[in-house]
């Protein structure tokens, strides 16, 4: 990973830390994105520590916003001429239904708009990397909840219907279908797109929940994988190797897995490309 740029997103604690933190100690020039600026610089400083001589560049934005994303985006194209790695990783779960900004369901903005927005505003610096010769990396952090998700398309944002794992699995599920649509758009520009799973972690995934499921996570986090354990997948898929030329794929435990029949239904998957692409704006 000597001299390669890569942008993780969700990096001030848990797999979002430990894979910025195993991406500097591979070598690559590291930009994280927190939502807060004591966190996100201190989160570079614990890098650098860590890692003498790292380069570690902070930037902070709310990637359930729109126009932060944008704003963000735009920083990213003037600091990096190219982009090596793209981990997105930002992510939570709400317990009550709430709206952005932009007026969209905060699990579905955050969790799986974020994700598309930030790619595809990205896309022509990772395409910058492989006509240099790279080979560009996209890693979506989904979740193997997205096994009992379900795209609802008549109540997307949850507005008939609320429910913290049913928001959050469907977002997720949104997450692995991005993949897909989008690896068979940018294989031929030598960019490869892959989803993985990165286990059930000990971190503050579900801060943002009360009642029982937050008591009930609260009761199993210290038995729950360390985040760094977490992070490992997330490291595999951006960094080995052997997979070079990989992409379209669902991973666990740094293996490809079989994903969910609704993920691999290729109509759903353009589907919610379509939908995804007029809920941020953007052209077909």
């Amino acid at each position: 990973m000597q001299g390669k740029v890569c942008l993780v997103t969700g990096a001030t604690n848990g797999i979002g830390y430990e894979t910025a933190l195993g991406l500097a100690r591979e070598g690559a020039r590291v930009a994280i994105v927190g939502r807060d600026t004591g966190k996100t610089r201190a989160c570079a400083e614990r890098i650098r520590a860590s890692v003498p001589g790292a380069v570690v560049d902070p930037h902070v934005a709310d990637l359930s916003a729109q126009a932060e994303i944008r704003r963000l985006a735009a920083t990213l194209r003037d600091a990096y001429p190219r982009l090596d790695g793209l981990v997105n990783n930002a992510g939570a779960i709400f317990d009550r239904r709430d709206l952005t900004v932009d007026g969209i369901e905060r699990t579905w903005a955050l969790d799986h708009l974020g994700y598309v927005l930030l790619t595809l505003e990205l896309l022509d610096t990772l395409k910058a990397s492989a006509v240099a010769g790279g080979k560009p990396r996209i890693v979506n952090v989904a979740s193997a909840a997205h096994m009992r998700g379900h795209i609802d398309f008549t109540d997307i944002e949850g507005a008939r219907r609320y429910g913290a794992m049913r928001a959050y699995s469907q977002a997720k599920l949104g997450n692995v279908l991005f993949t897909y649509a989008l690896a068979r758009r940018v294989q031929a520009d030598g960019i490869t797109v892959n989803a993985l799973h990165p286990g059930v972690i000990n971190t503050g995934f579900a801060k943002n929940t009360s009642g029982l499921f937050g008591t009930a996570w609260s009761l199993m986090r210290p038995f729950l994988t360390r985040p760094d354990k977490g992070a490992e997948t997330s490291l595999h898929v951006a960094t080995a190797p052997e997979l070079d030329g990989v992409t379209g794929r669902y991973f666990s435990r740094s293996r490809p897995k079989t994903s969910s029949a609704e993920s691999r239904d290729e109509s759903v998957q353009e589907r919610v490309w379509a939908l995804s692409l007029a809920q941020v704006g953007r052209g077909s």
